[in-house]
């Protein structure tokens, strides 16, 4: 999918990672705190972006050295008088590499680098977004013919379930997870977190310092900075 964004953007509009404050669409003041989420396993280099109860075994796929990397939240307090009490999810980041970031772009994928004018980006149905390995996805589910994954994994009666790990209130914040897939045999994971503002589409982007390293990949999901309409 493709939509707004042109070949880059102006760094000073992208505020993941970044505490302090931030200005919304209106041009308000958000406060902004980070949180990580713990690590997230790429043995395969197949970064997949996806929303994970609707999405997982198709994600967005954005080539990255193999390994395993931080995986961070960026939350704005939306409130109007800014005392925590209206938070929402802003970008949910893989760190590639510590550094400053420089420039920011639409990410490359799988399918290559985004025309003039148009991002990469997710399509949310279930006001969530996530990452995993999306080659793990295939032995780390049970077998889609053997069960349905919505009641068996996503929303059991079991304690652990996914919607019952991001509803927890610790000890990562409340409205996400990092849950190891089910069939997973070296802790093949999926992390997770509401998106902001809910459904909708949301694009995938990279930032890299000034030598074009990767830093990260990052799910814009329009609460701070500038944000247009999808296309």
């Amino acid at each position: 999918m493709a939509a707004w964004l042109g070949a880059a953007m102006d760094i000073t509009d992208f505020h993941a990672m970044s505490t302090g404050t931030a200005p919304d669409d209106l041009g308000e003041k958000r406060a902004l705190r980070v949180h990580d989420l713990g690590s997230l396993k790429v043995a395969s280099g197949r970064l997949g972006v996806c929303d994970p109860f609707v999405s997982l075994d198709q994600p967005l796929v954005v080539p990255v050295p193999p390994g395993e990397y931080t995986v961070r939240v960026t939350v704005a307090d939306v409130s109007d008088a800014q005392d925590g009490s209206h938070l929402r999810e802003a970008y949910l980041s893989v760190v590639i590499a510590e550094g400053l970031a420089r420039r920011v772009a639409p990410a490359v994928t799988e399918a290559g680098e985004a025309r003039e004018g148009e991002v990469y980006g997710i399509g949310v149905d279930a006001g969530t977004v996530g990452f995993v390995d999306a080659d793990a996805v295939a032995s780390g589910m049970p077998d889609v013919g053997e069960s349905d994954w919505y009641t068996d994994v996503f929303d059991s009666d079991a304690e652990g379930s996914w919607f019952d790990a991001m509803d927890s209130e610790g000890p990562l914040p409340k409205g996400t997870a990092n849950v190891v897939m089910p069939r997973a045999t070296s802790g093949e994971n999926v992390v997770l977190s509401h998106s902001g503002w809910g459904d909708g589409f949301y694009p995938v982007l990279a930032t890299t310092d000034g030598e074009g390293r990767l830093l990260g990949v990052h799910i814009d999901l329009g609460v701070v900075g500038r944000f247009e309409d999808e296309d």
